[in-house]
């Protein structure tokens, strides 16, 4: 029976809607690459035509869009070195078996060496490698041409998909230099193990092209998380949440914006309509990040510059709905705290606004959670 098991499926189930979004995704990018590539005005002897090893990268960019295998550097760099390396395997070696398995060890040593493993490299090695008289005809416009524009063209559709149906791809691009405020540790170290550390728990027990480092932070925080919150026990969004409200308008002038933060000490400001419905919210890091941007772009201090931001602000007609973000987690009263522990685990999300039927209730933030842990943990008799 354990040999049995063993044979069996080791993918955790997963919903029907994914599979549908997958499916999809990978019919829609096939379906526009293809509209292009199998154009009655294309010249095939440009090269520009698909090729079977593009269905296998496409399973990759749709279905499982956060492997580190179906990055963009690992799908664009590793099918065009295969190419090349196919090619150029082609150009020496007659034998069609002996020409096919170089053609591959090859494709499959280069990509290790690039860092940019990707499966269906390997069938874009094999495809070259079975056609010597296109490869002779084509050469190393092969790489360019099909594979390296299809391949790249398969990568934007993927990324114009994964915002429509709210994933993130490129999934681990997650730091923004620019974006990052002065003490704001990396999310691993904030583990209290370093970037090296995952590194070697990944190589240890040879994950390292299936799980990034970035990946394994994020999963063991959220394990952490769990933990957390079965102590905490099932307090909601509607337990912990702020109800007393400071909230502006979409015309609300940049300067008024700026005023209230400076005399509430506020992180965030909610916007709303005149029906008290939710349209989006200003993080105080939206002032400091244009201050910021006008300070570097003048060589000057930073403060002078948010002086000058609020200043103009005054002046000309810069509102609330100009910086505004309208993207970012929600939450209902009925929330559960595992969840609002989730959403605020990204370093960009300060807040959660609470939605009825699309109007604000109230709002939960890093200190409302600090706050509900506290007091929980305080009335937790020790031992």
């Amino acid at each position: 029976m354990s040999i049995l098991r063993a044979l069996g499926p080791v993918v955790a189930r997963t919903s029907s809607m994914e599979a549908v979004r997958a499916g999809f995704g990978a019919l829609l990018g096939l379906g526009l690459v293809g509209q292009f590539l199998l154009s009655p005005t294309v010249d095939l002897t440009d090269g520009l035509y698909l090729v079977a090893p593009l269905g296998a990268t496409s399973v990759l960019l749709f279905a499982v869009p956060n492997s580190p295998l179906a990055q963009p550097w690992s799908a664009i760099v590793g099918n065009t070195v295969a190419a090349l390396v196919a090619v150029s395997v082609c150009m020496v070696v007659s034998d069609p078996v002996a020409r096919i398995a170089l053609s591959v060890g090859l494709a499959v040593f280069a990509t290790i060496g690039c860092r940019a493993v990707h499966p269906p490299a390997g069938a874009v090695a094999m495809t070259a490698a079975m056609s010597p008289d296109a490869m002779e005809r084509l050469g190393f416009w092969f790489a360019l041409a099909p594979v390296a524009t299809g391949t790249i063209a398969l990568v934007l559709v993927a990324i114009a998909y994964a915002r429509i149906t709210g994933r993130r791809y490129p999934f681990r691009q997650f730091d923004d230099p620019h974006s990052k405020e002065p003490g704001d540790t990396d999310p691993a170290e904030r583990l209290g193990l370093s970037e090296q550390d995952l590194t070697d728990i990944l190589e240890r027990y040879r994950q390292s092209f299936n799980l990034g480092v970035k990946d394994l932070a994020r999963l063991i925080g959220a394990a952490e998380v769990q933990v957390a919150t079965q102590h905490a026990g099932p307090l909601t969004a509607a337990d912990i949440m702020s109800r007393n409200l400071t909230t502006v308008r979409l015309t609300t002038p940049l300067g008024d914006v700026a005023d209230l933060f400076k005399r509430h000490r506020f992180t965030s400001l909610p916007v709303i309509d005149s029906d008290a419905r939710y349209l989006g919210v200003i993080f105080q890091i939206h002032l400091i990040g244009r201050a910021r941007d006008d300070a570097l772009r003048l060589d000057r201090g930073f403060a002078p510059a948010l002086r000058r931001l609020v200043d103009r602000a005054r002046g000309r007609p810069v509102l609330a709905g100009d910086i505004m973000s309208a993207t970012g987690p929600r939450a209902v009263a009925t929330t559960p705290l595992s969840v609002l522990l989730a959403m605020m685990g990204d370093r960009d999300v300060d807040a959660v606004p609470v939605l009825d039927c699309g109007k604000l209730i109230g709002i939960v933030t890093r200190t409302d959670l600090i706050a509900a842990m506290a007091r929980r943990i305080a009335r937790t008799p020790s031992g």
